[in-house]
């Protein structure tokens, strides 16, 4: 069997025009997407194994995506020094591949990573987004107060139970740990939700989101998101926030490479992964 080298990918979406990450037959998604365009420049099969380190919803964007693959090590060889610059001219400009780098062969983008970071967009101001920032900014109609927003995510922050804010995946925990939960307000005024967790089930991240913004404007008391973490069930009392204001920021990973294995085989034990955003 040839020789063969794995390597990281640091990638960056406009998920708008995407069906999300994974491939779909019949969809438009990032994942097919960079496939094919592999498939063009090194041939049909060539680089196996595409693993995301999440699998982002559809319309939700990233500027910090990683995945990994393996190729032929001659292969890699021959194309490494041109590789980067083929894929600027052949991918679509919605989708860029910003680094490719070797990595040991215990690498794994999904199980290898200790957490992921999400950024939510959101303006409150009456006129709305701005046109050049609409794809990736939510317009919400009413004002949010930006205590009132980091009190309620204070409520959030810590190892519980999600359910009441995931798609339910049968055989897949909810149990998750958010690292960090804040807002800010920029100097354009709008309000950015930051979101790290060492993982997040289907439409989590949307979920609190949702939940956060019915605080902030008043509809709903403070303590509210929090007391969602009672319920054992998806609720639907739960909003899940529009996915164009959402973007895959950064993914982490152990500093030493030696410790990529233990990781993985970490995650492994303890959480079976699904969909992301």
């Amino acid at each position: 069997m040839d020789e063969r080298t794995r390597l990281r990918l640091d990638v960056s979406y406009d998920g708008t025009d995407f069906s999300g990450w994974a491939a779909q037959p019949t969809r438009r998604t990032v994942a097919g997407v960079l496939v094919e365009t592999l498939d063009l420049i090194l041939g049909a099969g060539t680089a196996t194994g595409l693993t995301v380190a999440g699998r982002t919803d559809a319309g939700v964007h990233a500027t910090g995506q990683v995945c990994h693959l393996d190729l032929p090590t001659a292969g890699w060889r021959q194309h490494e020094g041109g590789l980067l610059r083929r894929l600027a001219r052949l991918l679509p400009p919605d989708v860029r591949v910003r680094a490719m780098t070797e990595v040991p062969a215990d690498f794994d983008a999904r199980f290898s990573a200790t957490f992921r970071r999400y950024e939510y967009r959101v303006t409150d101001a009456p006129w709305g987004a701005e046109p050049l920032r609409r794809t990736d900014t939510l317009a919400w109609p009413k004002l949010l107060d930006l205590a009132t927003l980091n009190a309620a995510a204070g409520g959030l922050v810590g190892e519980h139970d999600f359910a009441a804010y995931c798609r339910r995946k049968e055989n897949a925990t909810t149990l998750r740990e958010v690292t960090r939960l804040d807002w800010r307000r920029d100097p354009d005024g709008i309000l950015v939700a930051t979101v790290q967790a060492d993982a997040f089930c289907q439409a989590m991240v949307r979920s609190l989101v949702g939940a956060m913004l019915v605080a902030g404007d008043g509809r709903r008391p403070v303590e509210w998101p929090a007391s969602m973490l009672s319920r054992r069930e998806r609720s639907s009392e739960v909003t899940v926030a529009p996915a164009h204001g959402l973007t895959l920021v950064a993914v982490g990973y152990p500093d030493d490479p030696a410790e990529y294995a233990r990781r993985a085989d970490l995650t492994r034990r303890i959480r079976v992964p699904v969909a992301e955003g």
